[in-house]
């Protein structure tokens, strides 16, 4: 069976999309329509922007559902999901692929989501680090210890954790893991504490916007970084959505259930390879590979 997945923050490059614009008219009338939508270029900054540009998060998100998602409508025929899952921001890449929401709508979520997540980020001094080598019920044991918010925020893959949380915690979190063992516990270059309840002043934001948008019946069961198991029930897929910035990714466990339920290869689709290089940690038999047009 196979399985598509969509990447989030931190994939973007510079140049990203410039390929599918020059050569598909179908991919530069949705760029095009993205630059109506947003109100200012965002392929200028894509496609000439440098990485210091990019790396802003209102361009960021954009870009990288701009990417999956044309490169998903460049595919046609070739693109036949039996089931999708996104990492993050990913998700909502995912639920256009699997036909639960339609382009404008879902690029007008992911402008407002951006937007929210920085004004989040804004309000309190907060950050993430990467924590590797140490068993994920560990790491949440010693962040409970911590006064002050640090939690689990992405099981990427076995051995590999990203806390989030308050400068504080988040810096008194990593100290206290590498005296219990773990390799390495290093504050990551982000703008703030994602998927942690930090981010509470945003998710009421989206869940405005969720809320007011048409959500269809999906092609193939959607794999979300909440519940982590595969749904095709509108309301049920909003719901989860509507949770996902104050919950953690559970992508180890995503992953882990599209493979019980038949997945055997994953095509990533999108900027990078990141994804295809945490499914291969979770399950070194499954089969991964980019989208190709």
């Amino acid at each position: 069976m196979n399985a598509y997945i969509f990447p989030g923050q931190g994939a973007q490059f510079t140049g990203m999309g410039l390929d599918l614009y020059e050569k598909y008219p179908e991919a530069q009338k949705l760029f095009e329509r993205a630059n109506e939508i947003l109100g200012f270029s965002i392929t200028d900054i894509m496609f000439e922007g440098s990485a210091e540009d990019l790396k802003q998060t209102k361009v960021t998100q954009p870009a990288i559902f701009l990417h999956s998602v044309i490169l998903t409508n460049i595919m046609g025929e070739a693109f036949k999901p039996d089931m999708v899952a996104g990492h993050s921001l990913g998700e909502i890449s995912a639920l256009v692929a699997n036909k639960t929401l339609e382009f404008e709508p879902a690029l007008k979520l992911v402008a407002r989501r951006a937007v929210a997540m920085q004004q989040a980020c804004e309000m309190q001094s907060s950050t993430m680090a990467a924590v590797l080598g140490m068993e994920d019920e560990l790491v949440e044991a010693i962040c409970a210890k911590i006064d002050g918010t640090v939690v689990a925020a992405n099981y990427n893959c076995p051995g590999q954790l990203v806390i989030s949380g308050t400068v504080d915690a988040v810096e008194k979190a990593c100290v206290m893991l590498k005296e219990r063992g773990a390799k390495r516990a290093m504050i990551l270059p982000v703008g703030g504490a994602f998927h942690s309840p930090l981010m509470e002043p945003a998710r009421k934001q989206l869940a405005e916007a969720i809320e007011a948008t048409t959500f269809n019946i999906p092609i193939c069961p959607v794999y979300q970084n909440v519940s982590t198991f595969g749904v095709t029930d509108p309301e049920e897929i909003k719901k989860n959505l509507m949770f996902q910035l104050t919950a953690p990714v559970k992508w180890t466990q995503s992953v882990q259930n599209m493979i019980k339920d038949g997945a055997t290869h994953f095509t990533e689709v999108g900027p990078g390879k990141v994804l295809q290089g945490l499914v291969k940690k979770i399950d070194r038999t499954a089969e991964v590979g980019s989208a190709v047009v």
